[in-house]
């Protein structure tokens, strides 16, 4: 059966629900599932924080990677949320399981999350 668009959402859905339960058990029982904000986007993960700054996460269920798209969104809403970095987790398949999927994140991001500073200014 193909994927539809309601398929597709709620398929997200889930994936983001996982992602934010597995680390409000295993980093911060304040870390939860954002809800959608329109145009001012702040990414699907809201109460990570790192070295006293946010974190942006977004998460992708996908059989296609689209790395370049998923960046660019991502530091969007890096910047809707004035965080120190932005990381996308996406989904690996094959494996169902939160702990076993894919994060991505610029070199920038990187540096951000070691340093606890925003260095490369754009």
């Amino acid at each position: 059966m193909a994927r539809t668009r309601a398929s597709a959402k709620q398929a997200g859905t889930r994936f983001e629900t996982s992602i934010a339960g597995y680390l409000n058990e295993h980093v911060d029982d304040r870390i939860e599932r954002r809800a959608k904000t329109g145009a001012k986007d702040r990414g699907d993960i809201g109460g990570v924080r790192h070295m006293g700054g946010r974190l942006v996460i977004e998460c992708k269920n996908t059989a296609k990677t689209m790395l370049g798209t998923w960046a660019a969104e991502t530091e969007t809403e890096r910047g809707n949320d004035d965080a120190l970095a932005g990381v996308i987790v996406h989904k690996r398949h094959g494996k169902g399981q939160p702990e076993d999927q894919w994060v991505t994140m610029t070199m920038a991001d990187l540096v951000a999350l070691l340093t606890g500073a925003r260095t490369h200014v754009r």
